[in-house]
């Protein structure tokens, strides 16, 4: 028996593409799909995918194989080694033949709202933006399709969105983070700091310095993303042409977070003062740099420069090693379900790679954050990079180098769930996803 009203009950069908589907099978904008709506919606759909499947099977034998997938990919942009595209293939061969039937090909795309052939390859490509405080990762690949219809810069703005509200959220624990790494030797905790800095300012205090943090990740971004496709251009021009390898997207990537860096590390520097000022000492981020100029001169924002960009290496190093490893693993034993991993998959090995990153590179981050602030905390020794390492290590231990990590690790999960949330609703209101 059919009811009026469709029920998603087919396991391929997410509610996001539920949701599209609604949106363009309502012809009388009810706010609901009738079984005439649906059927209509399908009869229309298949013939779509019957025309992106003839595109595909380019000799007409009525199969697709590896070599027509990543043929076709090419032909809008998106280039996919070998591997990637029998990945791509498996995901859809029901029959382990290797190749792509029609009933394979529509079975598959049936409930998934794509409607011509660069919705498949951007589904196949898709990327996330994510941001949760440290933008130290190596970006994301864009095909050409992207970069032509404006898909990128779109991502870039809901990925930047997205950290602004995560970061505001996480905004407390990321001070903290500053004040235990400042304050290493004076008997600070997790209580006693929120409970100091309360105490101090007032809870307004707790978001001293997010204004001009949550400020730098639009430029950083922008500039990371504009770097990253010249050095890659440069690499691609050494080695005339091809897809490029892991160990080339770290070096690409490595240079372009320094070269975000070096041009918005002014900023990292006024959010370190700003954030651990007092109450009444500077009247706004203009104020601070003024004083700063006046008292410091214009070499003091660039104070933990060099351990900042060190830290670069070993956080994206480890941070893509890790992520490529684990989402490959992950492809390797579930590729029979989906080519694309999904973005729970994809959250979770980014979360477990950021964190074996940020440990690798916390030292040096905590080392970066000293340097800033040294010359506004009265009585601080004025130390080098090494000065202050060997000062940490003979006053604090070893473990005086971690010092204020956990807030760090405390704010990734909420980081990622509100990115993730923000970040998926951007997308869908800025026409991505």
């Amino acid at each position: 028996s059919h009811s009026n009203t469709f029920t998603a009950s087919n396991s391929c069908l997410t509610w996001l593409s539920f949701l599209q589907i609604v949106r363009v099978s309502d012809t009388n904008r009810d706010g609901q799909l009738d079984f005439e709506e649906f059927s209509r919606y399908l009869r229309n759909h298949e013939k779509e995918l019957r025309h992106m499947f003839c595109s595909l099977d380019r000799n007409n034998d009525g199969h697709i194989d590896v070599g027509e997938i990543q043929q076709s990919l090419y032909t809008l942009g998106v280039k996919v080694s070998f591997e990637e595209a029998c990945r791509i293939l498996q995901s859809i061969d029901r029959d382990g033949t290797m190749t792509i039937d029609w009933n394979e090909w529509r079975d598959h795309f049936l409930f998934n709202p794509f409607h011509k052939m660069e919705d498949i390859a951007h589904y196949w490509k898709h990327s996330l933006m994510l941001d949760i405080g440290e933008q130290l990762t190596v970006p994301d690949e864009f095909s050409e399709w992207e970069r032509r219809t404006g898909l990128v810069w779109r991502q870039l703005v809901a990925g930047a969105i997205a950290g602004v509200v995560s970061r505001t959220g996480t905004a407390p624990l990321d001070r903290l983070k500053v004040f235990l790494q400042v304050h290493g030797s004076g008997g600070f905790s997790l209580w006693t700091g929120l409970r100091g800095m309360v105490r101090e300012g007032g809870v307004r205090s707790l978001w001293r310095g997010n204004g001009i943090n949550v400020l730098k990740i639009a430029p950083e971004s922008a500039i990371k993303f504009m770097a990253y496709e010249q050095i890659k251009w440069v690499i691609r021009g050494c080695k005339e042409g091809g897809t490029l390898r892991v160990q080339e997207r770290f070096v690409a990537g490595s240079l372009a977070g320094a070269t975000a860096q070096t041009i918005i590390y002014p900023m990292e520097v006024l959010k370190t003062r700003l954030t651990l000022r007092k109450t009444g000492q500077y009247s706004g981020t203009i104020d601070c740099a003024r004083q700063m100029l006046r008292k410091e001169g214009v070499l003091a924002f660039y104070r933990g420069y060099v351990p900042n960009t060190l830290g670069i290496i070993p956080y994206a190093g480890i941070d893509l090693a890790v992520y490529e490893t684990l989402k490959n693993a992950w492809l390797q034993q579930y590729c029979t379900g989906s080519a694309d991993p999904g973005v729970l998959v994809l959250l979770a090995c980014g979360t477990v790679s950021s964190t074996c990153g940020q440990l690798a590179s916390y030292p040096l981050s905590l080392i970066r954050t000293r340097m800033q602030a040294q010359a506004s905390i009265e009585g601080a020794p004025q130390l080098s990079m090494l000065g202050q390492f060997k000062y940490i290590v003979s006053h604090e231990g070893v473990p005086g180098l971690y010092r204020g990590i956990a807030p760090n690790f405390l704010k990734v999960i909420p980081a990622v769930s509100i990115s993730y949330v923000v970040y998926e609703n951007m997308k869908k209101a800025l026409g991505v996803g």
